[in-house]
């Protein structure tokens, strides 16, 4: 076998490889997204929870989002989002004025940012789980 051929084969071999992992890696990211769309939001039961500033978090790769909410005589009057770490997402961040709207996280998501919205929406739930512990 010639020195060229064995180098071809090399490099192919590796470029398969490379695009193997690739597939693998992207599917996974892929099937953690769909899965998170399909979490189900909980009610919220604000009677429940005590005035305060609470904290949550969540995170789907490639997403990840911190938040705080202050609640006071059991209705939600602010939320910040302290970190959120996303694609194309940064217009889900508009959910949180929804949120406190509606008082509830059973929301529409923001189109052309569903992830990030369930991912906003789950860090709020977080928060207020431990609100309510």
């Amino acid at each position: 076998m010639s020195k060229k051929l064995r180098i071809w084969i090399t490099v192919l071999s590796a470029l398969i490889i490379f695009v193997s992992i690739g597939v693998i890696v992207v599917s996974n990211i892929q099937n953690n997204l769909d899965d998170l769309v399909q979490t189900e939001l909980e009610e919220l039961d604000l009677t429940s929870i005590p005035d305060g500033t609470y904290y949550g978090e969540y995170t789907a790769f490639p997403v990840s989002v911190e938040v705080s909410v202050h609640v006071s005589m059991h209705e939600i009057v602010s939320i910040q989002i302290l970190q959120h770490d996303n694609g194309q997402g940064s217009p889900a961040e508009a959910i949180v004025e929804t949120v406190i709207d509606h008082q509830s996280i059973q929301v529409d998501a923001i189109a052309g940012a569903t992830y990030s919205s369930f991912c906003i929406l789950l860090a709020i739930q977080d928060a207020l789980d431990l609100g309510d512990s």
